[in-house]
């Protein structure tokens, strides 16, 4: 199975390796401690409350810089004698004159299989879409195929998961947009969103030394025009509840990036900053503040269904 994995993994890098360009969804560097945001069936993984929260300020230096916000909130129910996970998540993301939220409710079931778990998810959200054609700089003002006011538009997003998790690997795959939602931006505008399929997996070095690991994990995702996918590698020291890492990331193509962060008392604190490996300079790039809270909850059943997280140890 790991073999398999692995395998199924390269060859995602292998295809981003060839083409990367600009996709809807926005991209986070601390995407293996974000995954509801891409994949409803990791609500609930674990028996823990999860509330995170992300910033991301891309391009720094240029004007109109894109900047993205993530806030997302996740937690296991038990309930007709099984296992469930329920989340729901606000997405921000200003490119520009345009603005992108989405608002989105997940839930996932879970079920306990060949010594991991498995669970398959489902969101249900609304993209709101945003236009402020008032600030356009035209040569021709009268220009009629472009909005002169802010214009607005809105529309139904689907999206669904799966995944599994076995002691110190995990695999997940999802499909977002799956309904290809157009918003009409005014009477002539319309936006059209591609669906955006993810693959993602983890496995989690140990060494002798109880105190260190080294979690890897690879996302790769595809929305029918462009590839991109992350390799990222944390060097982690953990020792009772608290937990410290430095690490990296590559993205073919595209960039790379530095992280660093810890976990204190249940809060998660991360920064990162990634290199862009094109034209940018290396100034230019992007800084991301990461922080989540973690408490466990108690379920019906005590010692059943326990998973430890491989995103935080």
């Amino acid at each position: 199975m790991l073999k398999r994995l692995i395998l199924i993994i390269s060859l995602f890098v292998s295809a981003a390796t060839n083409v990367a360009w600009a996709q809807y969804d926005a991209s986070f560097s601390h995407y293996w401690a974000m995954e509801p945001s891409f994949n409803p069936a990791a609500v609930g993984k674990g028996n823990k409350l999860n509330v995170v929260g992300a910033y991301a300020m891309n391009f720094a230096g240029y004007r109109n810089k894109p900047k993205v916000m993530y806030v997302g909130a996740d937690m296991p129910l038990y309930f007709m004698k099984q296992y469930h996970g329920v989340g729901t998540s606000i997405m921000n993301d200003k490119i520009g004159l345009f603005t992108h939220q989405r608002i989105a409710g997940q839930y996932a079931y879970r079920k306990d299989l060949f010594g991991g778990m498995l669970s398959a998810g489902v969101q249900l959200g609304l993209i709101l879409e945003k236009f402020d054609g008032s600030k356009l700089d035209l040569e021709d003002a009268n220009d009629p195929a472009f909005a002169r006011a802010e214009v607005t538009g809105q529309s139904l997003d689907m999206g669904f998961g799966a995944y599994y998790t076995h002691k110190d690997w995990y695999v997940g795959v999802s499909a977002q947009h799956v309904n290809a939602p157009m918003v009409a931006l005014g009477e002539k505008n319309d936006l059209q969103i591609d669906r955006t399929y993810y693959l993602m997996g983890g496995y989690n070095i140990k060494f002798r030394n109880p105190f260190l690991s080294i979690p890897t994990s690879v996302l790769a995702r595809y929305d029918g025009k462009a590839y991109r996918a992350d390799v990222t590698a944390r060097l982690q020291y953990t020792n009772d509840k608290k937990v410290m890492y430095g690490g990296i990331s590559y993205s073919p193509t595209n960039s790379v990036t530095g992280f660093i962060g810890g976990s204190f008392h249940g809060i998660n604190i991360g920064y990162s900053y990634e290199m862009y490996t094109g034209t940018a300079d290396v100034g230019n790039g992007s800084h991301e503040l990461f922080v989540s809270y973690q408490t466990d909850i108690n379920l019906q059943k005590k010692g059943r269904n326990k998973h430890k997280s491989v995103r935080f140890l």
